[in-house]
């Protein structure tokens, strides 16, 4: 199909994001060329203000519009529980299952040697200078349950357990292969209820 430009523009621009295939980023170009002005303008206005207006917690490393965000600023939070996770989204998918009351890791991924992700490019010094410095209790490693996730579970053990924390892995309530992401309320939950103790 032959088309305008500015369009096949936008549907190499679409392509670039995630699960977005070729049919997926026509379908979505020609709904925005379909789209009222309004419409159009304020999305691409939300995108340029994520953009300026989201920062990493200099805690954490989840995303904020402040820093420190408003959970590691929380005092309710118990400080002595520390939940790692992989992504923002996962942090956002345990919070929105109410089990953990403690406060958050943000890794930024996993490790996956054959993609050239090592350790130094994931936050785990951070992880253990926060486990070391500020007294950490409980460390619950919430990757997810891939090979990659489990890997990264496994390096974190490692290197925390000379600290003397209690490391816990949430159970498999999540499915095998499955992203916490995606998963429903129930089955997060109910990850963090079964936890269990690293061997």
């Amino acid at each position: 199909m032959v088309v305008p430009a500015p369009i096949e523009r936008l549907i190499e621009n679409l392509r670039r994001l995630p699960g977005i295939g070729e049919k997926s980023a026509t379908r979505l170009a020609f709904y925005l060329l379909a789209a009222p002005q309004g419409f159009a303008d304020e999305l691409a206005s939300a995108i340029s203000r994520v953009k300026r207006d989201v920062v990493f917690c200099e805690i954490c490393f989840d995303m904020s519009e402040s820093s420190p965000c408003r959970l590691c600023q929380d005092k309710s939070r118990n400080p002595k529980q520390i939940c790692v996770v992989e992504e923002p989204a996962d942090r956002a998918a345990v919070e929105a299952s109410g089990s953990f009351r403690g406060l958050y890791h943000v890794l930024g991924g996993t490790l996956a040697p054959i993609d050239g992700i090592g350790p130094e490019d994931l936050r785990i010094a951070e992880l253990e200078a926060r486990v070391r410095d500020k007294g950490a209790e409980e460390v619950v490693i919430a990757t997810n349950p891939t090979a990659e996730g489990d890997a990264t579970a496994h390096f974190l053990a490692d290197r925390l357990r000379s600290t003397g924390v209690r490391l816990t892995r949430i159970a498999s309530g999540m499915p095998l292969g499955g992203d916490l992401e995606y998963a429903d309320r129930v089955t997060v939950g109910r990850s963090f209820d079964y936890r269990r103790d690293i061997e």
